[in-house]
């Protein structure tokens, strides 16, 4: 090899020395193998993150921003400067480079393993089969004719059986894991046309591996036409070896390992340990080593917690740092400038043209013949249309084999990219699946009701186990005695949907016809959160299941109001975005929760309330026995503060509850005092007699009961007011309402930091009233409640400033 690079004019890079004595030795840490690769992660991270970070908005998968980052780093963009690509990118370390990136792919093909049920294969109906078929035959038979336009063109003097497949297995693949991201993303993952979709693009990618392990064989270098007869048939009897030995080895693996108890090391080690020697073992016979790996993943049973810890392991070191470094060594390889001239940009348009038609015209047509309708068959074919990853594994195979040359593989770098790129905006445009129908106009969507008695159906959602204890207390102290079996309580977990693989197969857990569901197939000892409920349902005779929402932060607000409307909630629960220090003050605990409550209160069916957690009952549930409780509603005036009332006037029937109703009023005009408000003008008059009507009742209620009390408060003013309400704030917790109305609010009624809290919630997140817990409560008022959208708009930029003070 020297001599012949001596011989043409070149001579090889010296090899890279793995780590340097530092620059006070006098060495440059970017001489050497470790500290450069180091370098070389932390920019593609950088680079990819904040990329991704700006095609959020357009609800992209990130594998695009990848994609792009490394084209940008390649000689494309930034690689165009020659010194820029000696310091960041020297030849010396495409060797180090190019094997941590293959080590990434390796696993993220066990991974992708994994995610595939070799059991739903066997399950797949005749309808997603024939789309599978028909969504790998068309394209790859397209994609055989367009290789014979590029090989005329472009591309002469390759290997033509080998380039034929290739061709054809690059414009017929279906990128598996990205697709999944894509339907969990819009909320499809588990809906029929998102099944149909995993099930066919299942189906098609195993076909492709295999059409792809065929054309690996047939490019070899070996002159012996034998060569790809035996590098096809030691392939398979790789497989068979593994189908007839692996699934022993994991299932016996699988079943010490129980649920909720941790997976041992031992396990995990001899796991990674097989995936690198079935690597070794295809790179050995001249198939990819991924091959090796992804054969491992597929064969490994999917039954209990093995495989979930699996992913749980390797997921994140895996895609947050191996995984990058194989889209820079692609982005290197990728040179847009070799498409230059009217015929490359022609085949350039042809190769995309092809590729679209074959995946969305084929699976679309044999769908319309499987009787599916229109909007969904089209749906279907470009869902099937991805390509992503999966794409640039089979590219980069073809051009490490001298397949592709540069211009070639550039053009289907942007093909990829292209097609990747569409699907979810033509998706968003052709398909919305209909909303679920709104259940039957149920009546009771407030606390507050002419019939008490009847049950009340509570939505308390969570974001972490933190949250957990007081909403346990919170649903103990609103159940009473009277009407034990009168509540009933919807427990719903709020999860980010990421893309980690682990987060797809919650999603599919999770999800039941692409909406949260009743968490009722997870057995108790595999998740505390389940526990802790279970444990207080055994306790109090509660009813309480369960759920678990997994969708982004922009929709997550439509998980919890179409689940309120399907359960037939009275009240949504939300947690507060904000938490509470040692020193008593709330710190935010993330920002984005804060838009999605005051979403929830723009869209809710129900009533909704938003909890102020400062230790409701302590950090461990309270038995009903042990309850001892004093709260007090703030009532001003409205409907919202009637929906506090109502709902401390359910509270105070436990025996451990007091309640204490503390009505604000304007003090009659004195001698001396400021003028008062004319009371005979306001036109609220109608408001007035339901909140006295309201009132009364409680008066009723003092009389009969000790545990009520009821207070006149007259105040002058708003100082007067906060005064009074600071007066009133030890206790455990604090009943107000959103919008409260009449004189008292009105002049108490600023701009604060919180819009979603109203004037006197956003008083009461001060750490002067650092003692009690705060439910702020918003009556459901019907079509009123569309109005919350301009309001909340006109606060959100004063809001979004002062949070990031």
């Amino acid at each position: 090899m020297a001599s012949n690079a001596t011989t043409i004019g070149h001579t090889c890079p010296s090899p890279m020395k793995a780590t340097s004595n530092g620059i006070f030795q006098g060495d440059s840490p970017i001489d050497f193998a470790l500290p450069l690769a180091s370098l070389q992660i932390c920019v593609v991270i950088i680079l990819t993150r904040g990329l991704a970070f700006l095609l959020r908005p357009l609800r992209q998968p990130r594998v695009i921003a990848e994609i792009i980052g490394g084209i940008l780093l390649g000689p494309s963009a930034m690689g165009r400067s020659k010194r820029f690509l000696e310091v960041m990118f020297p030849p010396k370390s495409q060797t180090v480079l190019d094997t941590l990136a293959n080590i990434g792919l390796i696993f993220f093909m066990f991974l992708v393993g994994l995610e595939l049920d070799i059991k739903s294969l066997r399950r797949t109906g005749k309808k997603a089969l024939s789309i599978a078929v028909a969504g790998i035959s068309v394209p790859f038979t397209l994609g055989i004719g367009s290789s014979f336009i590029l090989r005329e063109s472009i591309s002469k003097g390759v290997n033509g059986s080998a380039f034929l497949v290739f061709m054809g297995v690059a414009l017929s693949i279906t990128a598996f894991p990205v697709l999944a991201r894509i339907l969990a993303e819009l909320k499809l993952l588990t809906t029929d046309i998102g099944r149909m979709a995993m099930s066919a693009a299942a189906v098609n990618d195993v076909t492709a591996w295999i059409l792809l392990a065929l054309a690996i064989a047939l490019s070899g270098s070996s002159h012996s036409p034998l060569a790809p007869f035996w590098v096809f048939l030691c392939g398979f009897v790789f497989v068979i070896c593994s189908i007839l030995i692996v699934p022993q080895i994991f299932k016996w693996m699988a079943q010490r390992c129980h649920e909720g108890e941790p997976v041992e090391e031992t396990y995990i080690c001899a796991t990674l340990a097989v995936v690198l020697a079935a690597g070794f073992i295809t790179d050995a016979i001249g198939i990819h080593a991924m091959f090796g790996a992804f054969v491992v993943g597929v064969l490994i049973p999917k039954e209990g917690p093995f495989a979930g810890a699996l992913v749980e392991k390797i997921e994140d070191l895996v895609s947050g740092i191996f995984l990058p470094l194989y889209f820079v060594s692609s982005g290197l390889k990728t040179n847009v400038a070799t498409i230059k001239g009217l015929q490359s940009w022609g085949l350039l348009a042809l190769v995309t043209f092809t590729a679209c038609f074959g995946k969305i015209v084929g699976t679309a047509v044999v769908s319309l013949a499987c009787k599916v309708p229109r909007k969904e068959a089209f749906t279907l074919g470009f869902l099937m249309n991805t390509k992503g990853l999966v794409e640039l594994i089979v590219l980069n195979i073809g051009k490490d084999r001298k397949v592709l040359n540069d211009q070639v593989f550039a053009i289907m770098v942007l093909m990829a990219l292209f097609t990747t790129f569409i699907t979810t905006p033509l998706v968003l445009a052709i398909y919305k699946p209909a909303r679920k129908a709104r259940a039957a106009d149920y009546k009771h969507r407030t606390i507050e009701r002419k019939n008490s008695k009847s049950q009340l159906r509570i939505l308390a959602c969570f974001h972490s186990t933190r949250n957990i204890p007081s909403m346990i207390n919170l649903f103990e102290a609103s159940r009473g005695v009277q009407k034990s079996e009168g509540l009933c309580v919807y427990a719903l977990h709020l999860m980010e949907l990421s893309e980690r693989p682990s987060a797809i197969l919650m999603v599919r857990k999770a999800r039941k016809n692409g909406l949260p569901f009743w968490n009722k197939g997870i057995r108790s000892g595999a998740d505390r959160i389940v526990v802790a409920f279970e444990a207080f349902q055994q306790l109090s005779h509660v009813s309480v299941r369960p759920m678990t929402s997994i969708s982004s932060m922009s929709d997550m607000h439509e998980d919890i109001c179409t689940s309120a409307d399907s359960k037939r909630a009275a009240i949504i629960i939300l947690p507060f975005h904000k938490h509470e220090r040692l020193d008593g003050t709330l710190e935010t605990t993330r920002s984005d929760f804060r838009w999605v409550n005051q979403r929830v209160l723009e869209h809710a069916p129900c009533s909704v309330g938003i909890l102020i957690d400062r230790g409701l009952g302590g950090t461990t549930h309270v038995s009903a026995s042990n309850v001892s409780y004093s709260i007090i509603v703030l009532f001003f005036g409205g409907r919202d503060d009637r929906e506090a009332l109502a709902y401390g006037v359910r509270m105070a029937e436990h025996p451990g509850i007091r309640l204490t109703v503390i009505r604000f009023l304007v003090e009659p005009e004195t001698v001396g005092r400021i003028t008062t408000v004319d009371m005979v003008e306001n036109p609220n008059t109608t408001l007035r007699s339901m909140d006295e009507e309201a009132l009364s009742d409680v008066k009723l209620n003092v009389s009969q009961d000790d545990s009520i009390k009821y207070e006149d408060k007259f105040v002058r003013n708003a100082t007067e007011t906060i005064a009074t309400i600071h007066e009133s704030s030890r206790c455990n917790l604090i009943l107000v309402g959103r919008m409260p109305d009449g004189e008292v609010a009105v002049a108490l009624n600023r701009s604060g930091d919180c819009p979603e809290l109203g004037p006197v919630g956003s008083l009461l997140t001060s750490s002067d009233f650092s003692t009690a817990s705060v439910l702020v409560i918003q009556q459901y008022s019907g079509q009123d409640s569309l109005n919350l959208a301009s309001e909340l708009e006109e606060d959100s930029t004063a809001g979004m400033d002062s949070e990031a003070n």
